[in-house]
């Protein structure tokens, strides 16, 4: 596979081939930090517009806001990358953060499907964290262990809630002004 030749040393411990590698974390992981950098770009003035539309002024969320809302995720979604790596995939956190990462993929497409344009992270939710999530969900079926339904369910117990206490956390933080 590509990424073990670029990435050896995630396969170079002994007996390696007989375990199988495991690339699903750490891609998961690049993939969700990569789309997340555009995602927190973006987000303000896509808040910014969405306040416009709705005439809800507490929807704004300026740029420093943004990153603490992206950085507090990332220590849920790096928490979970590193169980999942340390469990071979086993780790149901990992299984339902893949999973909720998963259904992320169609908010994305579906918010902008419902703005008739851009949506904060649709750029490089398809390129980027598309091909994350399949690897790391192909890995898994390969394993003999495959996302199953109660695994969508604790994806969304824990993506959903966790989200909605970012943005709040991150809200807290004062806007810049000027």
């Amino acid at each position: 596979m590509m990424i073990e030749r670029v990435v050896p040393s995630l396969t170079a411990d002994k007996g390696s081939r007989a375990r199988g590698s495991m690339i699903g974390p750490p891609a998961l992981l690049l993939a969700w930090a990569l789309h997340d950098i555009e995602e927190a770009i973006a987000f303000p003035s896509f808040c910014d517009e969405i306040a416009e539309r709705t005439g809800v002024a507490a929807l704004r969320m300026d740029a420093r806001q943004s990153w603490v809302a992206v950085g507090l995720m990332g220590i849920l979604i790096t928490a979970a990358c590193c169980r999942g790596y340390r469990s071979r995939g086993r780790s149901r956190l990992y299984r339902a953060v893949l999973a909720g990462l998963e259904a992320h993929i169609g908010t994305h497409v579906g918010a902008s499907v419902i703005q008739r344009g851009y949506s904060a992270g649709v750029a490089t939710v398809l390129p980027i964290m598309l091909p994350g999530v399949l690897l790391a969900r192909r890995e898994l079926a390969r394993a003999g262990t495959p996302l199953a339904g109660h695994d969508r369910v604790r994806g969304a117990m824990v993506l959903v809630p966790a989200a909605l206490v970012v943005h709040v956390l991150a809200r807290t933080v004062p806007p810049r002004h000027g």
